[in-house]
């Protein structure tokens, strides 16, 4: 079980910006866009979940990242990133969300250095191997299971695993 630290949207692109409330639906919060719809977004990318623990890790490595600044949409802290899958299902706040796929990281990153991709993505992550230390740093796409208003300090559980 964790805890919504932060949750954020931006007209599109990164970084977004912390609201204090949001109504999350089948697309995602409201008041979020994409600025690149074909890769992020729609119903099986509708919300990106990443650990306050990998900005605060990233925060110490000297990356200046704060929470919204990956561009997710949830920060969440008390969840350890290594156990996160696909098929997870979680409820935060009044919704629940499922878990899709590992976030690919985009170029766009870079704004916080060259080498941040190499601190949150690997082989190992790239071909599905959780054993990976940087498995989940990219953060978690979600859908949208059931609709309903997210606040910040919402519980997040995990209700259901799919195999």
């Amino acid at each position: 079980m964790g805890t919504v630290i932060q949750i954020s949207v931006s007209p599109g692109g990164l970084p977004k910006r912390a609201v204090r409330e949001a109504f999350l639906g089948p697309l995602g919060f409201e008041g979020d866009g994409h600025a690149h719809p074909r890769i992020h977004g729609g119903p099986d990318k509708a919300v990106l979940v990443v650990t306050a623990e990998t900005v605060d890790e990233l925060a110490a490595l000297g990356f200046p990242v704060y929470y919204g600044a990956l561009g997710e949409n949830l920060t969440v802290r008390g969840l350890d990133r290594q156990w996160f899958r696909s098929g997870q299902q979680y409820r935060v706040g009044l919704s629940v969300i499922e878990f899709t796929t590992v976030r690919i990281p985009c170029r766009q990153l870079d704004v916080y250095g060259p080498s941040m991709q190499r601190e949150i993505w690997d082989a190992q992550v790239a071909a599905g191997d959780p054993a990976s230390p940087h498995w989940g740093m990219s953060g978690f796409y979600g859908r949208v299971l059931t609709p309903g208003m997210v606040r910040t300090d919402d519980i997040i559980a995990l209700v259901a695993t799919l195999a």
